[in-house]
């Protein structure tokens, strides 16, 4: 079923949302949610209603509700003080308050797709030699925003996957986003390479100028953050924003209980043998359960192959050589942009501590906290959507 209503279209068959003839990137819930609107168009939803043909009954807060409400405004076009097209009635519930048409299968009523979404690789030179792949998509004439790469990416495949490609485009829809492989991964050199941090931001810096940033935002992950944390306060005249996404200032083995040496922690572990790859092997699927616990088997089985097809185990096991002794504390309180830190409460990879130091760290930086045990935030994660919406709301301020 095909609904039309202000200027967007609603397939219910393709699971798409059209805006004025273009695709716009929602995750799962936030479709849910508009197709229980335009079904009862015109009345009253009421927040039990909506969890139950959203959430399929399961408690959920009214910050993760609310979160999904703001992102169908913003896919349609609308926002929380006009709410010209999904009203809120405070304390009752939402309604879709724009008139709703059923269209048919005809063929001149469903709008043009827009053409498919395209990212440019380029590659640059860090201050070692060692190149690096770099890759623009999102509007052109857009502010920037600069995704800072961690321990296991791949431009092209990332681009390709289910996982991370509704985030680029959400990210894209509003900025010029520029992403880059760490060396050792994806289609970056430095393969085997055990350099210490330093080296890391030289290559963060050397993306940024390559792809002419003068003063822009940077979001990082995981091991990113360290680097984008140390770029931050040794360069604060360019770095206008930082959002810190699951991420941690201090590497696993400078943690209280860490095992020494590193070869004896058990999570390091996990990802030796013969097993890197193979979604069958049994340490493979303990270390992905660990890392991202929500996935279901066939989702964990995907991402499986991506991971390790981004970068062989020999690799991973000499990035993490180093990424596990990164050390920023000593340049949080020097960091004087505005920053974010979001991290999950029950990721016990990264413990909700690490985002603890980070933002207290760091003067006046934000800390939220969202319901997610996911070291990775992929879109079947509860909290993708709360996630990514605060991302734009913070890179958006003035």
């Amino acid at each position: 079923m095909r609904f039309e209503f202000a200027d967007c279209l609603l397939d219910t068959e393709s699971f798409k949302l059209f805006r004025t003839g273009d695709v716009q990137p929602v995750e799962p819930q936030v479709f849910d949610l508009l197709r229980v609107l335009v079904v009862n168009a015109g009345k009253l939803v009421s927040r039990d209603q909506l969890i139950e043909e959203v959430w399929g009954g399961r408690i959920v807060s009214e910050a993760t509700i609310s979160a999904r409400i703001n992102a169908a405004r913003t896919a349609v076009g609308d926002d929380g003080k006009t709410q010209a097209v999904i009203r809120t009635v405070p304390r009752r519930g939402i309604e879709l308050v724009v008139p709703v048409s059923h269209v048919g299968q005809a063929e001149e009523h469903i709008p043009a797709p827009a053409p498919p979404a395209s990212q440019t690789i380029r590659y640059t030179t860090s201050a070692d030699g060692t190149q690096l792949a770099y890759a623009i998509s999102g509007k052109a004439d857009a502010p920037p925003l600069l995704r800072a790469s961690h321990h296991v990416t791949h431009l092209e495949m990332d681009w390709a996957s289910p996982f991370w490609r509704p985030f680029f485009d959400a990210l894209g829809g509003q900025h010029r986003l520029i992403r880059y492989d760490m060396r050792g991964t994806g289609l970056s050199d430095g393969a085997g390479t055990d350099h210490d941090m330093a080296r890391h931001v030289e290559d963060l810096a050397a993306v940024a100028d390559a792809a002419g940033l003068d003063r822009f935002p940077i979001l990082a992950n995981l091991n990113s953050a360290a680097v984008a944390i140390r770029y931050a306060a040794e360069n604060p005249d360019r770095v206008s924003r930082l959002i810190i996404q699951q991420g941690y200032a201090r590497g696993r083995a400078l943690r209280g209980g860490a095992s020494e040496p590193s070869e004896n922690d058990p999570f390091v572990n996990l990802l030796r043998g013969d097993g890197w790859g193979d979604p069958q092997n049994g340490y493979m699927r303990a270390w992905m359960s660990m890392t991202a616990p929500t996935l279901t088997y066939n989702e964990a089985t995907a991402m499986i192959g991506l991971i390790a097809a981004a970068s062989s185990i020999s690799d991973v096991l000499a990035s993490r050589q180093t990424i596990d002794r990164f050390d920023a504390r000593p340049y949080l309180e020097r960091v004087k942009a505005p920053t974010l830190v979001i991290h999950a409460r029950s990721d016990i990879v990264h413990p909700l501590a690490e985002g603890r130091v980070i933002a207290a760290g760091i003067p006046d930086a934000e800390f939220r906290v969202v319901e997610s045990a996911n070291t990775l935030c992929v879109p079947s994660d509860p909290t993708w959507g709360e996630q990514t919406e605060a991302i734009l709301e913070f890179l958006a301020r003035d």
